[in-house]
C-alpha cells in the first residue's frame, strides 16, 4: 500500500508536531525523501526528538513567504503535506493574531508558493474536523455543511477552507487540470487524534498520563463534551491515501474530505476518561473543573460516508 510515495520528494509543514512526526516516520518507512519545515520543536518531551527520523529537518515559520518560497524552489517537492498550524483551541483566545497569522496567512503563503513553482504536483493540506458551524443541533457534519467557527482557532480554520477553495477554483481550477496547471488541492478534517507521544498541552489523554504521575486528580472541562477521537494512524492514512489519488492524477479528488470514527464509536470526555481508570489503580479519578471556561462546542460528530463511499478510506480500529 502506498508505493505510490518511494523515491517521491515529500514536503511536509509541521512535522516536528505529533501528527507531522507520525507521518514522516510514515513516509521514510515507505522509502520517500522527505523534507520538513516546522518553526520549532513544540513540546517537550518530543515525539520528533524521540524517533529522530532520517528527514531534512529545516527551521522556518510558515508566515515567512520569501523563506518557505527557497526552500520550495531548492527542494522540489512533488506533493506537500501541510500541517503546520496553531493547533490549540484554548490558546487561540490569548494568541488570536499569531493563531490568526499562522493558520490563514500561513496556507495562503503554501498556495501562493504553489502558484509560483508549477512542479508541485499535490497539495493536502490538514485542517480540523472544528471548520463547521456548529449550532450544537446534535448532527453529524458532513463536508458540504456550512462552515463557522466560534472560537478563534476554529474560526481560523475554517477561513482556511475558505482560502483553500479559493486557489482550487481560481488557479488549480480542475477543469484546467493538464492544460493550464498541473496541481491537484485537497482538505483534510479530522481532530481529537490519540496515540503513542502526543505530549501536547490541553490534551485528555496525556494530561490523565501527567495526573498519574504527579499523584494529582485529574480536573476535566467539559466531561459530557462529545468527540470523534481515533487514533493517530488513522487520519494519517487518510492523508495518505488521498494524496496518492492526487499523485495518480485523479483530479475528482481535488477536494475536502471528513476523516473520523464510524458514527457508533464517538464517546464523550467522561467515558474516554473511565476507560482509562479502569486500567488503573482504583484510586486514580477526575473531578470536574468549576472555574469558568473559554467557549468550546459540547458535540462534534463528523459524517465519513463520502471518504468511506467515494475514497474507500474505512477505520480499522475501534477506541
Amino acid at each position: 500500500m502506498f508505493k505510490i510515495y518511494k523515491n517521491r520528494k515529500i514536503l511536509i509543514t509541521g512535522h516536528t508536531g505529533f501528527k507531522g512526526s507520525w507521518i514522516t516516520l510514515w513516509l521514510e518507512s515507505l522509502g520517500a525523501k522527505v523534507i520538513g519545515y516546522s518553526v520549532d520543536i513544540p513540546t517537550k518531551p518530543s515525539l520528533f526528538e524521540l524517533v529522530k527520523p532520517k528527514c531534512v529537518d529545516i527551521r522556518g515559520d510558515i508566515r515567512n513567504f520569501k523563506k518557505f518560497n527557497s526552500v520550495v524552489q531548492k527542494y522540489k517537492p512533488e506533493i506537500i503535506f501541510h500541517l503546520a498550524a496553531q493547533p490549540l483551541v484554548r490558546k487561540s483566545y490569548v494568541d488570536t493574531i499569531e493563531t490568526y497569522q499562522t493558520n490563514v496567512i500561513g496556507t495562503a503563503n503554501l498556495l501562493e508558493t504553489i502558484k509560483k513553482n508549477k512542479f508541485v504536483k499535490a497539495v493536502v493540506a490538514v485542517t480540523t474536523d472544528k471548520v463547521y458551524l456548529n449550532n450544537e443541533t446534535c448532527k453529524a457534519f458532513c463536508e458540504s455543511d456550512a462552515l463557522g467557527g466560534y472560537d478563534p482557532y476554529s474560526a481560523s480554520k475554517a477561513c482556511c477552507e475558505i482560502v483553500i477553495s479559493s486557489y482550487r477554483n481560481s488557479f488549480f481550477n480542475i477543469k484546467e487540470y493538464g492544460k493550464k496547471h498541473n496541481t491537484l488541492i485537497a482538505s483534510a478534517r479530522a481532530g481529537n487524534v490519540i496515540g503513542g507521544g502526543d505530549f501536547a498541552e490541553d490534551r485528555l489523554i496525556p494530561d490523565f498520563i501527567k495526573s498519574i504521575l504527579a499523584g494529582k486528580t485529574l480536573i476535566i472541562r467539559s466531561p459530557k463534551a462529545i468527540r470523534p477521537w481515533q487514533h493517530v494512524l488513522e487520519s494519517l492514512s487518510g492523508y495518505l491515501m488521498l494524496g496518492e489519488k492526487l499523485l495518480e492524477g485523479k483530479k475528482q479528488f481535488a477536494q475536502c474530505w471528513n476523516f473520523g470514527p464510524e458514527h457508533n464509536d464517538i464517546k464523550t470526555v467522561e467515558q474516554i476518561v473511565k476507560k482509562m481508570c479502569e486500567n488503573f489503580d482504583d484510586k486514580i479519578g477526575y473531578k470536574k473543573d468549576t472555574k469558568k471556561q473559554p467557549h468550546e462546542a459540547c458535540y462534534l460528530k463528523l459524517d465519513i460516508t463520502k471518504s468511506k463511499s467515494v475514497l474507500k478510506w474505512v477505520p480499522k480500529w475501534k477506541v
